[in-house]
């Protein structure tokens, strides 16, 4: 998907390798399903050009890059391989059968690289040259990468880079392999060889930047500045580059992280409800993300606790404001976050936590061990009325938790499952903390016990019972909403 508004010389290309680099990340292996999902969602995005994986690897590996190539609509499909000729055809086997395949072949330029398979600089530049004309005599459009590049001699990597561009190649990589770059080095490394290489203005220079040292964004940017036009990068900065799989997204990740649109400090949060833009540059809308979140906690001021407790039906004149506030401050000293039940249990009488019990657990036991599936005997009493079942699941937690499901239907989602021991040794007090959300209510539930999953089985019940507040008395009566 090319943007015809730019120029095509001054245009950066996306090269996403997500499912290749980023696969090289202990414990991000992706499924087959998987894979194919990612590479649909970075095609139907406008990513320029989609690494779908190193047919070589395995079989599953192979599959995958030749569906992808199959299924894509928009994006060049490309596979990588090293640089000898059994990997090209693997390769090119594979993508194929896309509309618009490249084939991307590598080989370690620095020392230490050549030293591996013990290749002289003369030796190596004919490899190179070898492999690249087999790779261009099978597909048109064909990347060539010096692995190691920021540590390989400027010389022999000028002279490398001029046979890549002779024997066929239309993108040379650059890749700083291990993270040892900084950006000044990065824009300087890109401007040397677009001067000095015969041929250098007719390819595309692509720059591809390992994060060892948290400088993989600056470096990127660094080389686009001195004339790079296409970028390498992954999803979340999952992989050897610059996390998809079930890696969860640091909370304080620029852009995509939880506290990326989330303020707790007071003067953020007054800007931010009289102007977004004083404290943010760009709408979490455009990131996919609903709204900004205004954090509830010990930093937050009258402005913020106001708008919640409005957003939340509570409509407070200042002198009650006044001593919510107190009240609020006190609390958030005590906790990390305040969720929204927190302010809602401010608002109500010490008797409405006591009458919101409709349900509570009369009688569990459950069934766990090697052999599956795992089951829960639950007997839970709902207004007064004793209803039972059993259910089986995942382990004793998740039989628990569908067999309280059965007997009371919800449409609440689980967001949060934490369980912390209270004290140390095996007959340790397990405190379970359960967060739901339902059409945007949050409500949470904890509570302690020496068995963990009856722990887990009471604090679902109590973010139940919070969920029931929420649901019959989100807006106060009239005579609350009038207090000044």
């Amino acid at each position: 998907m090319i943007d015809t508004s730019t120029p095509q010389k001054d245009r950066v290309l996306i090269f996403d390798t997500t499912l290749r680099d980023g696969e090289q990340s202990p414990g991000a292996t992706m499924s087959h399903s998987e894979k194919l999902e990612i590479a649909q969602l970075l095609d139907e995005m406008g990513v320029d050009i989609i690494e779908a994986g190193f047919p070589i690897a395995s079989e599953g590996d192979f599959e995958a890059v030749r569906d992808i190539a199959k299924g894509a609509r928009n994006a060049v499909i490309c596979g990588l391989s090293r640089a000898n000729t059994t990997d090209i055809d693997r390769c090119w086997e594979a993508v194929r059968h896309a509309a618009r395949p490249r084939i991307h072949t590598f080989i370690g330029t620095s020392p230490l690289h050549r030293d591996i398979p013990k290749l002289s600089k003369d030796a190596m530049a004919e490899v190179i040259h070898a492999t690249v004309s087999h790779a261009r005599n099978l597909c048109d459009n064909v990347q060539w990468s010096p692995m190691d590049a920021t540590r390989t001699e400027h010389d022999y990597l000028c002279r490398v880079v001029e046979i890549a561009i002779k024997a066929g190649a239309s993108t040379i990589n650059i890749p700083d392999t291990v993270g040892y770059t900084a950006p000044r080095e990065s824009a300087a490394l890109i401007a040397m060889l677009l001067e000095r290489v015969p041929g250098a203005d007719e390819v595309v220079f692509s720059t591809h930047c390992h994060n060892d040292l948290g400088m993989a964004t600056a470096n990127a940017l660094a080389a686009v500045e001195a004339g790079a036009r296409q970028i390498e990068c992954t999803i979340n900065g999952l992989g050897d580059v610059s996390g998809v799989s079930g890696f969860p997204v640091q909370y304080n990740k620029a852009i995509v992280g939880k506290n990326a649109f989330a303020h707790e400090s007071g003067i953020h949060q007054d800007g931010m409800l009289k102007n977004a833009e004083t404290f943010e540059i760009m709408r979490p809308e455009d990131i996919g993300l609903a709204s900004t979140s205004l954090v509830m906690g010990k930093h937050s001021g009258r402005a913020a606790l106001r708008a919640k407790l409005s957003e939340l039906g509570f409509e407070l004149g200042d002198n009650q404001l006044k001593d919510i506030f107190v009240r609020f401050k006190a609390l958030a000293d005590r906790k990390k976050e305040v969720y929204d039940d927190d302010l809602i249990a401010l608002m109500r009488d010490s008797t409405a936590a006591e009458q919101s019990d409709r349900l509570s657990i009369k009688f569990l036991r459950v069934i766990c061990g090697t052999e599956a599936p795992q089951s829960a005997d639950l007997t839970l009493t709902v207004d007064g009325v004793d209803h039972q079942t059993t259910a089986t699941g995942d382990g004793p937690v998740d039989a628990t938790f569908k067999a309280v499901r059965a007997l009371f239907p919800h449409e609440a989602r689980l967001d949060l499952y934490q369980v912390h021991a209270v004290t140390e040794g095996t007959d340790a007090q397990a405190t379970v903390s359960v967060r739901l959300e339902e059409d945007g209510r949050i409500v949470t539930g904890q509570s302690s016990d020496t068995d963990t999953v009856v722990a887990s089985a009471k604090a679902y019940v109590n973010a139940l019972n919070r969920l029931l507040i929420r649901r019959t008395k989100q807006a106060p009566d009239a005579g609350l909403r009038s207090v000044s």
